[in-house]
């Protein structure tokens, strides 16, 4: 990396730690904020809950190969911005809202610019090198990460301190800072486009997607990744009152989300650097290996330190999914259209966490909360067949597809 790629990769860093930390402050007093509203039924709050909740990652399913699109044609900078205002003032009036319906329209909205962090991937990885590619978005990854786990934490000491209008009011100002920051610090290194490049269209570049085993088959393996994070998420709370006879289970809930984050957080950094070294597909063959391994007996557990030190591992194995699965889309993908590739993955990301707490929900429904972790062990086995199966294949080149 140059000077200026050092610098940008720094900033981006930042003001990821700062959108994903503050983007996930008001997660906690979601439910909370609801019944500010009116006198509402616990049924009432759930629904309503489940849909605010939900919208977010609709609209982003949506938009984000339409940001990428946009990003290979204007530049990655602009996209950030956009993104970084868009998600600042839609947080800022949802300190004001009134009743829950305009509550869940800007919950839309920012879903619409709620693409900062993977913009942000895209971004550091077109200007990186191949070679360190993994090693990269690994760090990288450890800002959002490190936002992720402590943002909740703060977002509810604030709410208790201030209040939840000032608590939105902060967090907007919080994400508006990252803006500014990508504004003054980050210079986009332009790349001088050739005359004769070939324009695809947007069929095209989703139709060549799909006739590449390996880019369709990882993109897929994104969804079930995420179907498997979030299908567990809305219920960790009530599994640990299950597990423990202490007050404080909100606190204790909390710790045993964290514990997967700070997993994640150690190992980012060296599952991408060993992509870099043996190869991204074998690294994520054995990452979902090792997924399987620690999620299936999260089932069995007696005790609360005994489901902590089993998210920790999980954790250590998740770390590595989103780096590889980017590093190995920015080897695959023609430079010209990497943005847009990369949304296309992104939307398979989203289409996870939208399809996740709903599949989670009616498999607790059915057979109770312990059997989501054998499923979602199984999500994680398929995923590694059909990882395993598209590596024996002969490999496919995206530009002669297209």
């Amino acid at each position: 990396m140059n000077p200026q790629q050092k610098r940008n990769f720094i900033i981006i860093w930042f003001a990821n730690l700062l959108v994903a930390g503050t983007a996930t402050m008001i997660m906690p007093f979601l439910s909370l904020y609801i019944e500010t509203m009116g006198d509402f039924t616990e049924s009432y709050v759930q629904k309503w809950a489940g849909l605010i909740f939900g919208a977010t990652f609709v609209s982003a399913f949506l938009m984000s190969p339409i940001w990428g699109r946009v990003a290979d044609k204007y530049g990655y900078k602009p996209i950030l911005i956009i993104n970084g205002f868009g998600l600042s003032i839609s947080i800022f009036f949802m300190g004001y809202v009134q009743n829950v319906e305009q509550f869940f329209l800007l919950r839309l909205f920012m879903g619409i610019v709620t693409g900062f962090i993977p913009t942000s991937l895209a971004f550091i990885s077109r200007q990186t090198p191949k070679e360190i590619a993994g090693k990269t978005l690994g760090t990288l990854q450890m800002g959002s990460v490190t936002g992720t786990l402590f943002g909740p934490v703060i977002g509810g000491l604030l709410a208790d301190e201030f209040g939840f209008q000032y608590t939105f009011v902060i967090t907007a100002a919080s994400i508006a800072t990252a803006a500014l920051l990508v504004i003054f610090g980050v210079n986009e290194l332009q790349r001088v486009k050739k005359k004769n490049a070939i324009v695809y269209s947007r069929m095209d570049v989703l139709k060549g997607i799909i006739h590449h085993r390996l880019l369709f088959n990882v993109m897929m393996i994104t969804t079930l990744i995420q179907i498997g994070n979030f299908s567990i998420q809305p219920l960790l709370s009530l599994y640990v009152s299950d597990l423990t006879t202490s007050e404080q289970v909100a606190f204790l809930a909390g710790l045993t989300f964290s514990a997967a984050g700070i997993g994640n957080l150690l190992f980012a950094r060296f599952w991408g650097r060993l992509g870099d070294q043996i190869g991204y597909e074998k690294v994520l063959t054995i990452l979902l290996a090792i997924a399987v391994i620690f999620i299936i007996p999260q089932a069995f557990v007696t005790s609360l330190w005994q489901l902590i030190g089993l998210r920790l591992l999980f954790g250590i194995a998740v770390g590595g999914l989103i780096p590889t699965t980017t590093a190995l889309i920015r080897r695959e993908a023609p430079i010209d259209i990497q943005g847009e590739v990369m949304g296309y993955n992104t939307s398979f990301r989203f289409l996870g966490n939208i399809i996740g707490p709903l599949f989670g929900g009616i498999v607790s429904g059915f057979i109770g909360i312990s059997s989501v972790f054998y499923v979602t062990g199984t999500l994680f086995f398929i995923a590694f067949i059909i990882l395993k199966w598209t590596r024996k294949l002969p490999r496919q080149h995206l530009e002669d597809i297209l």
